[in-house]
């Protein structure tokens, strides 16, 4: 469920793009929404990358790919009018806080939680799942397998990963360069980081500049999975 907030910021941006081809800057953001400061705009932005509505693109200005739109979401033409939100999105004081929390859409699937998985220096290599944990249905792809992870550590941080947060991974041995991935270092130490790739090397990339990116031949890395979804408890 988005709060009123979320969803006109993402109707926004969804607009900019179909007409542009580019998202539209922070200001312009803050100006459509008709907020004081761009820190606003920050909390709306990480909130709607954590339900799984947008990816930002690492190392691109003003790069943000919409993944989906909401289920009741009308398709329209250049009216330029900005569609109401739903009744069911519309924020109430339970729905939005001070700090742009959202309700938690209802789940009626569950993968398997893995256990835990380093966004710092690796650990040791993903557990077999201890129990299940629900996921909203958006988050999975239908035919693919899933599974949960928990994060531990303060390395991708600034891609909105926090320690305690936990991911949801599609189980895929192949991943392009810019996805954050799960991967098996040297096939005993399991971390999650960014993917780039340099010739026949692998770099792990954090998204904290207290971290080193680590680069590793190819055959080195075994890639587990991409990530395609995060859950945060408040």
């Amino acid at each position: 469920m988005l709060t009123r907030k979320q969803y006109d910021l993402l109707v926004f941006i969804h607009e900019r793009v179909q007409r542009d081809g580019v998202s539209p800057s922070f200001d312009e953001m803050k100006d459509a929404l008709d907020l004081r400061s761009k820190s606003g705009i920050h909390r709306l932005i990480s909130a709607l990358e954590e339900r799984g509505f947008i990816r930002r693109l690492a190392h691109r200005a003003r790069a943000i790919e919409i993944l989906r739109m909401p289920e009741n979401f009308p398709e329209r033409g250049g009216s330029g009018k900005k569609a109401p939100a739903p009744a069911a999105q519309k924020e109430s004081p339970a729905a939005e806080g001070p700090e742009g929390a959202f309700d938690a859409a209802p789940s009626g699937t569950s993968v398997p939680l893995m256990g835990r998985i380093a966004a710092g220096v690796p650990i040791e290599a993903i557990q077999q799942p201890s129990q299940h944990i629900g996921v909203p249905g958006s988050m999975l792809s239908r035919g693919h397998e899933h599974y949960a992870l928990e994060v531990k550590g303060d390395s991708m941080i600034d891609a909105g990963i926090h320690d305690g947060d936990i991911v949801v991974v599609r189980r895929q041995d192949e991943a392009s360069s810019g996805d954050i991935v799960v991967a098996l270092v040297q096939e005993q130490e399991a971390t999650l980081k960014f993917l780039r790739r340099k010739g026949g090397m692998v770099a792990l990339e954090a998204a904290n500049p207290a971290y080193e990116t680590r680069v590793y031949p190819a055959d080195q890395v075994r890639i587990q999975g991409r990530m395609v979804g995060l859950i945060r408890t408040y």
